[in-house]
């Protein structure tokens, strides 16, 4: 009965952030139109998209004459540049004939990454949302390098879950859903570590550069922003009816109970940390357990380069990653304080305050 509520509960989404995969779009030019002739249904429940859309390197290198996706990066960044105008043109095309306008929008991990400009496209995206139109959202891959890099669009589609608040994302691909090791279908799952990551494979299409590990990771940092997650197969008619009307199908990715507000949300996955603070078994209890800040008398010791500001990793002991946060010190300040008890009259040095902490918690099941 839990699952069947928490499938229903799929029919209450008003924001659904849509992410659908470039062997989808290579493959069948229909798929525009059908796609279109579904939205524009389903928006009239009083529901937003928001699409994001792999394809313009698929559609681009064999624009170029190519016979296959090039692998060095110029050449990428060419078939992107060839792919992106062909890739709206369809879109324009497709959604022209059901009324409603799109607008393209091109990010890069350093757009997100710095908070000024993040709030800038959260902003953007609302206001394009306000006017009823379908904001189609890619990866900026004409002048991406592998420091702006997002990874692949199932990572840009869970951090737009938090920028335009959406409460369900769908990614859309070629398999029916998560399988088991059987190959039968996952229909639910509650705890991505447990239940998730253990049958993840990898992408061997040639078209994508996605997999089942990237939209699992996807789906887990959805759930922390408060969205469910769906994973289902692109090529089944009316598959996001369905989805948005509780049917069994696909996999559900249910909420984490303890959400993770919009910085919150990208401190922990939006920022790249730029170095590590290794914590004595004290401080990792007193980070992990209670709550508090992170002192510089609780540092073992410093990895990286970052400065203040940066979002550093807090690992405990044995190295696992316990939580990022926001630096107060540069590495070099930081090493210079770690473990360093205060005399009577300093004040204790913080190196991560609690209101830039975000700790890593298993998800509950």
């Amino acid at each position: 009965m839990a699952e069947i509520s928490e499938r229903v509960a799929l029919r209450r989404a008003r924001r659904v952030v849509l992410k659908i995969g470039s062997k989808t779009l290579a493959a069948d030019r229909e798929v525009y139109r059908r796609l279109a002739r579904e939205l524009v249904e389903l928006r009239q429940g009083g529901r937003d998209f928001v699409l994001v859309s792999s394809g313009a390197i698929a559609l681009g290198f064999s624009k170029l004459g190519l016979k296959e996706r090039p692998r060095e990066m110029a050449w990428l960044q060419a078939s992107a540049a060839a792919g992106q105008s062909v890739l709206m043109q369809r879109y324009e095309e497709a959604f022209g004939e059901v009324g409603v306008p799109v607008a393209q929008v091109l990010l890069t991990h350093a757009d997100l990454a710095d908070r000024h400009r993040d709030n800038n496209a959260r902003a953007a995206l609302g206001a394009l949302l306000s006017a009823g139109a379908l904001p189609i959202i890619n990866e900026n891959d004409t002048v991406a390098v592998e420091e702006i890099r997002f990874g692949d669009n199932d990572q840009l589609a869970s951090m737009v879950v938090p920028l335009v608040e959406g409460d369900l994302l769908v990614l859309l691909s070629d398999v029916e859903g998560l399988l088991d090791h059987e190959k039968r279908r996952v229909p639910l799952v509650r705890n991505v570590d447990r239940e998730a990551r253990p049958l993840a494979g990898q992408s061997s299409s040639g078209v994508g550069t996605g997999g089942m590990n990237s939209k699992i990771e996807a789906a887990r940092k959805a759930n922390l922003a408060g969205a469910s997650v769906v994973i289902a197969d692109a090529r089944v008619p009316g598959i996001l009816s369905q989805v948005l009307r509780g049917d069994d199908v696909g996999t559900l990715f249910v909420p984490a109970t303890q959400r993770l507000g919009a910085r919150r949300h990208w401190i922990a996955f939006t920022l790249r940390p730029q170095g590590a603070l290794l914590l004595d078994r004290g401080a990792a209890e007193a980070v992990l357990s209670r709550g508090k800040s992170l002192l510089a008398v609780g540092v073992l010791g410093v990895r990286g380069d970052f400065r203040v500001g940066d979002s550093v990793s807090l690992l405990d002991p044995e190295g696992n990653e316990l939580g990022r946060g926001l630096a107060r010190l540069s590495a070099a300040d930081a090493a210079a304080a770690a473990g360093r008890k205060r005399e009577a009259d300093d004040d204790e040095v913080l190196l991560v305050h609690r209101d830039d902490l975000v700790v890593f918690r298993e998800q509950e099941p």
